[in-house]
């Protein structure tokens, strides 16, 4: 029996510039440096590369067994619920050795409250 191996998929909207991209480049890096999953890459829904099905294909080259699909996302719009949800859907049909996970967006997690807090601080907000 072979073990698993997850990877995780950061996945964003996506914008032409580069420096905007670079934020999940960031995220991504910082969480290989956790150490908690073998692989870790980004992938973008538009206007960036690589897509979605690419990015998930990239995972799955890697060796992946299980691969979480994590939205960089604020909300469960229509990008997270119909989008996403199709991509993971194609992935898992065009992998069936692999099992696609979608994962909740950002959004109403509680330690976002705390970024949200910080950024509001670091702007002289609460003076």
């Amino acid at each position: 029996m072979t073990p698993s191996r997850t990877a995780l998929l950061l996945i964003a909207h996506g914008s032409r510039r580069p420096e905007a991209n670079a934020d999940l480049e960031f995220v991504a890096a910082a969480m290989r440096d956790r150490g908690r999953y073998p692989v870790v890459r980004v992938a973008y829904l538009e206007l960036a590369e690589p897509g979605i099905e690419a990015g998930g294909a990239a995972c799955a080259a890697d060796g992946a067994t299980d691969v979480i699909l994590l939205p960089y996302f604020l909300s469960p719009g229509v990008h997270v619920t119909d989008d996403l949800t199709e991509a993971r859907d194609k992935l898992a049909d065009r992998f069936p050795g692999v099992r696609f996970v979608l994962a909740e967006p950002l959004g109403r997690h509680p330690l976002l409250l705390d970024v949200v807090a910080a950024r509001a601080a670091e702007a002289g907000g609460g003076r």
